[in-house]
């Protein structure tokens, strides 16, 4: 587990604050919704995010490892084959993952109605 930092206005043991801890940030919650459909590679993830830069995503696969969210599996082959997938544990996150999807693609029509609305 990572060394966590605290005082986000919680008081200790807040569990919204050690989830957000966790899956929070930009990335996060995008590597863990594509990895819901199974493992991927690292270039996988990169083709699906091209937004995100090479450094940020091994950080952030880095985080999610450390925190037992996903599992890295090298091949013992050449070139070297990586694959990241959820851990078990992990996939308990999948229905939350899945509820920002849906309140995302709410929150979309609701931009678009307010905009259409204003013009």
């Amino acid at each position: 587990m990572r060394n966590r930092k605290s005082g986000y206005g919680c008081p200790e043991g807040c569990p919204v604050e050690g989830t957000l801890d966790v899956i929070g940030g930009k990335w996060k919650g995008v590597i863990l919704f594509y990895l819901i459909d199974g493992k991927k590679r690292f270039s996988q993830l990169r083709k699906l995010m091209p937004g995100v830069t090479q450094r940020m995503l091994t950080l952030q696969l880095r985080e999610l490892e450390d925190d037992g969210i996903i599992q890295r599996h090298v091949y013992a082959e050449v070139p070297p084959k990586v694959e990241y997938s959820m851990t078990e544990f992990g996939s308990t996150l999948e229905p939350i993952i899945l509820l920002m999807r849906d309140w995302g693609e709410n929150y979309k029509k609701f931009v678009k109605k307010e905009t259409s609305e204003m013009n």
